[in-house]
């Protein structure tokens, strides 16, 4: 069932939230301001390092051998990542042959949902109508119910045992004749379940927070670790605990030789560049890859940067909508002004961040985005001045 609340605020509260969250907009805009410059930065450094390595780079057929005479050389190989190390899951005694050990933890809660309808009245006020529903869910930490809404829901979360994922690597991964350092083992992937055929039940008791008999409450199938009473009908406070494995594998890696293993190649700009594919995959198109990662990451954070100076700007504009709040329709209208009137600056600002930031890598690109942010800026104007007169 749902739980309603209702609540409001007068004009004056309203008017000086809006005052204060200007504050906000300002600190949303230098961090986004920031991240634009910072970004532009980042890509082209990181390209610059790509493009260097690329031109450095040599093609490696056999890793079966130390080969002295490529120490310190940027290199592409492809081989099978393999390893002996035997992987032990502390508390569980699971034991198995790979690169790769994951432990991954569930518990069935409870989960509060929230939906608010605001209406504005007239007279500057708001009134919100916010409603809490309630559903079971498997989720991947305990959910703390003491601060739910709804008081027949409140401390209803219970866990029967408290376990933490974990991720347990081999330290000692070959590849031909090379040791893979840490930083290209955690980037293999290709995480597969596996059937878990012995491990510590007692371990597992000793996890239970229950009191009384703890029989009937371990279960096991598949890959799963079940702590509850019935996996086919859990209830909430039921533990489920899963194993994946990453076995050995055939990879491909773009790196600097450092000895008998590898290093990321730190570029004359400071950046450094590696690489790590699954599968065999030519130098070619991992160069390629690795350019397309680039590029979508900075267009990923241009957005993230432009939408977060559109938001702090309509924070910023929004006592004057408030303000229009003491006739509804009034306020709906400046509010529909204000946000467009950010979107344009808010969009001409960030343009004139990234044209700056390019100013010294690319001077004829920025100098086309400049004009751009101009004219947004001059439009913004101009669809200002034609409300004001329609408004005369």
């Amino acid at each position: 069932m749902a739980y309603t609340e209702v609540t409001s605020k007068n004009w004056f509260q309203r008017l000086g939230e809006s005052f204060t969250g200007i504050i906000a907009g300002i600190i949303i805009i230098c961090a986004g301001t920031w991240l634009l410059w910072w970004n532009e930065e980042r890509t082209f450094k990181t390209a610059g390092a790509i493009g260097e390595a690329e031109i450095l780079a040599q093609e490696i057929n056999n890793i079966s051998t130390l080969d002295s005479s490529l120490n310190g050389q940027v290199i592409h190989a492809t081989g099978r990542a393999e390893t002996q190390e035997i992987l032990r899951d502390p508390i569980f005694k699971i034991s198995i042959n790979a690169i790769k050990l994951q432990r991954d933890v569930e518990f069935y809660q409870w989960e509060e949902h929230e939906e608010s309808e605001t209406r504005k009245k007239l007279g500057g006020g708001e009134e919100t109508i916010t409603t809490y529903t309630y559903n079971k869910k498997w989720t991947s930490e305990p959910v703390d119910s003491q601060n739910f809404r709804d008081p027949s829901y409140k401390n209803s979360n219970k866990i029967i045992a408290k376990v933490e994922d974990a991720d347990i690597w081999a330290k000692d991964v070959n590849f031909g004749a090379y040791k893979l350092p840490d930083f290209l083992i955690h980037s293999i992937g290709g995480e597969i379940s596996f059937n878990i055929t012995s491990f510590d039940a007692r371990a597992a008791q000793n996890l239970l927070l229950v009191q009384g008999s703890k029989r009937g409450l371990i279960h096991t199938s598949g890959n799963t670790i079940y702590l509850g009473s019935n996996p086919a009908n859990p209830e909430i406070g039921d533990v489920r605990i899963s194993f994946k494995q990453i076995l050995p594998a055939d990879i491909s890696i773009i790196a600097q030789i450092s000895g008998n293993t590898f290093s990321q190649y730190k570029a004359t700009n400071g950046y450094n560049f590696s690489r790590l594919e699954m599968g065999r995959v030519s130098m070619s198109d991992m160069f390629e890859h690795a350019r397309t990662s680039n590029k979508i990451m900075s267009w990923i954070l241009r957005l993230v940067g432009t939408l977060a100076i559109i938001m702090s700007l309509s924070i910023i504009f929004r006592p004057l909508s408030v303000a229009g709040d003491l006739i509804p329709f009034i306020g709906s209208i400046i509010g529909a002004l204000t946000g467009f009137a950010a979107f344009l600056l808010g969009l001409a600002w960030s343009l004139i961040v990234i044209a700056v930031a390019w100013v010294r890598f690319r001077p004829l690109i920025s100098g086309i985005l400049i004009a751009i942010a101009l004219g947004l800026i001059i439009l913004s104007f101009m669809k200002s001045r034609k409300s004001e007169s329609g408004g005369n």
